[in-house]
């Protein structure tokens, strides 16, 4: 079966992700540059002035220029200070100049640009109004031009003299539709959204699918005290000591690599009262390390048999005091900790 260009062009879709920009400020740029938030009320608020009966669903908030653009039935909305912003699908973007009014008018502005692209069909298109009017409108693949309504912008001049592609002959385009499009993104809004700062939007689907499940992290609610107990616990330090190295071990539990971050905070937080103290919290970060080193191996006290809790390499004379040469092992540290 065969197709006239007429049928062929009928048959090809125009749908695209629209991104509409409601912009009062005199410089857009610089309320993107301000990084501000998305606030969620404002997006529902939106929808639900725009159509009532859409069944409103918050999917997700993330960077509009950053993240894949909204699909059939997603609205990504954010407003700032004299700039908002709504992107969705449109099932037909060949021409911009017809674009809904209820939804080219649903947030006041001075100035209303619209943006069109569909990287699927090669489809690409822009628009601006000023105080209601249309002052520019153009959409196009590179085979076809669909409309093109008001005096060519500066930005357009080095597109339409084959600047900026490579030609394919035949009565192709010198560009890509999208290419231009871009341009007139970054003429009219005076930055680029490819290295801009990231444009926090909220995303809302009205098809009706329920709201994303958040999982909890029991874990994230540790306190501190809780984990010192059962690091302790884990170690034999404290008063209820734990020496079944095969036990199972309860979910969210501490591992290693959690004690030994918190041995080593509490040196680190030792040193800020005194050497001296600084030199004993020394010797009980390097006895939990140890611990932990062998914590398979641990067993505990023999009956009859006092646990000294003696660090290895310390060797400790009968009357408890440390031999010469720890105590010079001391007197330098002393002098690193001065």
């Amino acid at each position: 079966m065969t197709f006239d260009d007429r049928d062929y062009f009928r048959a090809t879709p125009h749908d695209a992700v629209l991104t509409l920009w409601f912009v009062s400020a005199a410089h857009p740029e610089k309320v993107i540059a301000a990084s501000y938030k998305a606030d969620r009320g404002f997006g529902r608020k939106y929808l639900a002035q725009l159509n009532p009966s859409w069944p409103i669903t918050l999917i997700g908030q993330f960077s509009l220029n950053r993240s894949a653009q909204a699909s059939s039935g997603e609205f990504y909305i954010v407003g700032l200070p004299g700039v908002s912003i709504v992107q969705t699908v449109i099932e037909d973007a060949s021409e911009l100049s017809l674009i809904d009014d209820k939804l080219r008018t649903s947030l006041p502005a001075a100035d209303v640009y619209a943006f069109a692209s569909n990287a699927d069909t090669g489809l690409g298109g822009f628009a601006h109004w000023r105080g209601g009017k249309l002052r520019r409108s153009f959409s196009a693949r590179r085979e076809r031009v669909y409309e093109d309504v008001g005096l060519p912008e500066p930005f357009e001049a080095p597109y339409w003299a084959g600047e900026k592609a490579e030609p394919i002959g035949g009565i192709a385009l010198p560009f890509e539709p999208i290419d231009l499009m871009e341009e007139a993104q970054r003429y009219w809004l005076g930055f680029d959204m490819a290295t801009s700062q990231d444009i926090n939007v909220v995303a809302y689907a009205i098809d009706g699918r329920p709201e994303p499940k958040l999982l909890d992290h029991p874990e994230s609610k540790k306190d501190v005290s809780a984990l010192a107990a059962l690091a302790t616990s884990k170690l034999g330090l404290g008063s209820k000591r734990e020496y079944d190295d095969y036990e199972d071990v309860d979910e969210g539990e501490p591992t290693g690599e959690e004690l030994t971050r918190f041995a080593e905070a509490t040196g680190a937080a030792a040193r800020r009262f005194g050497k001296d103290l600084t030199r004993r919290l020394r010797s009980a970060v390097d006895a939990v390390k140890y611990r932990i080193r062998h914590a398979d191996r641990q067993a505990p006290p023999a009956e009859g048999r006092e646990d000294t809790g003696q660090v290895p390499g310390e060797y400790l004379l009968d009357d408890g005091e440390t031999d010469e040469k720890t105590k010079k092992n001391d007197a330098n540290r002393d002098l690193y900790d001065d």
